[in-house]
């Protein structure tokens, strides 16, 4: 049954379409600068209501540029590659008539793949890649980028569990107004590397879940919870300080999964773009802190993540497509600019329900201006 405390949310679709599209209207635009394009094959996947069309997909080893289009599945509108749990790939938000790309390097082997929606991941078909094994880069320059990425990951998810101690501490105390405190100062480290959380399947559902995104019959877990209990009842009961103990036990886990992740410079720009997708469709609506309203500290921490990904990535990326380098380097200045106004301190900022529409228009506009030339990222990196 709904909550009915939870405010009626309206997306501000132009936002969110233009995030959909941004990969496929980049393409439009052309390729880089120097007239050269990655050599990724390309291989094209329909969304429907019955899954993916066709059904199962054939690649060759090395990049790959996934090319993906709803035509009218009012039912499904994401596309995901999979290995095992582990997302290697992804697309959201392909609604009806619009389309997306996303690029990977795969290695040989068959994987899942998924056309569903946020309620429903099951794999509907398979991709079959064969082949013989290529190294994600041969760019000194891209790896180094992709094993500083790691380490800064790393250090990121060291910290979430060392403030997630403080505020389970608080919970676990009692303590309402010490864990109110504590709660947007806790999250920061996760949206920073959000992306990374949700590669690992169900560990940032556990982790970060809406009550709208949970199943009947299944456990709410995680951080929004416990906003919940703190800002709407008031309260710390037991079943507030098990979900406490649950979330700590789960960041751990996270911070165990990055210390033994690698990654390849294309995952770096798709999760850049993925966080620019987390904030036009939980961020710009306020659905993300719909208790605590502090989906602005949130927004901004999406963006360091995004810019950290693209700083990594700029000293080849000005090699490969100097063009876009700076066009992107100026949208990150635009839309810190944008935010400015908004810092209350460090890296916290105001209230959400205190910023008018016409003002969450402005920052929707300025996600977007950046999300366009960062959707070409990937397609510039990958098989470089």
């Amino acid at each position: 049954m709904p909550d009915p405390r939870i405010p009626s949310i309206a997306r501000p679709m132009t936002a969110i379409a233009a995030v959909a599209t941004l990969a496929a209207l980049a393409t439009a635009c052309g390729s880089s600068s120097d007239g050269t394009d990655s050599d990724a094959q390309r291989v094209a996947v329909t969304i429907t209501d019955d899954g993916c069309d066709p059904t199962d997909l054939e690649a060759t080893a090395g990049p790959a540029t996934f090319e993906v289009e709803n035509v009218d599945s009012a039912i499904n509108n994401e596309f995901e590659v999979l290995d095992g749990a582990l997302i290697l790939g992804e697309r959201e938000n392909v609604t009806p008539g619009l389309s997306g790309e996303v690029s990977v390097n795969l290695d040989p082997g068959t994987y899942d793949i998924v056309c569903g929606n946020p309620g429903n991941r099951e794999p509907t078909g398979k991709l079959v890649v064969s082949g013989e094994r290529q190294a994600a880069t041969t760019d000194p320059r891209l790896r180094e980028a992709a094993d500083e990425y790691a380490e800064w990951v790393d250090g990121e998810a060291e910290e979430l569990v060392r403030r997630t101690g403080a505020f389970v501490a608080a919970i676990e105390a009692g303590d309402v107004g010490e864990a109110k405190e504590l709660y947007e100062h806790t999250r920061i480290p996760y949206e920073r590397i959000e992306p990374v959380a949700e590669s690992f399947g169900g560990l940032d559902p556990a982790i970060d879940a809406r009550i709208n995104d949970i199943a009947q019959g299944d456990e709410w877990t995680g951080f929004h919870p416990l906003e919940k209990a703190l800002w709407i009842d008031g309260r710390i009961g037991e079943r507030e300080k098990a979900t406490a103990r649950r979330l700590m036990t789960d960041v751990e886990r996270l911070r165990r999964l990055t210390a033994e992740n690698t990654y390849d410079p294309v995952q770096l720009a798709n999760g850049a773009v993925e966080l620019l997708n987390e904030v036009s469709l939980t961020k710009i609506t306020g659905e993300e802190e719909r208790y605590s309203h502090t989906d602005l500290t949130d927004f901004k921490a999406n963006i360091d993540g995004a810019r950290e990904a693209f700083v990594l990535l700029a000293p080849a990326l000005r090699e490969i497509d100097p063009d876009l380098a700076t066009e992107i380097e100026e949208r990150f200045a635009d839309m810190y600019a944008a935010l400015r106004p908004y810092r209350v301190e460090g890296n916290l900022y105001e209230n959400y329900e205190k910023v008018g529409e016409r003002e969450r228009q402005e920052l929707s506009q300025a996600v977007d201006a950046l999300a366009l030339p960062l959707a070409r990222l990937g397609g510039q990196v990958v098989g470089q």
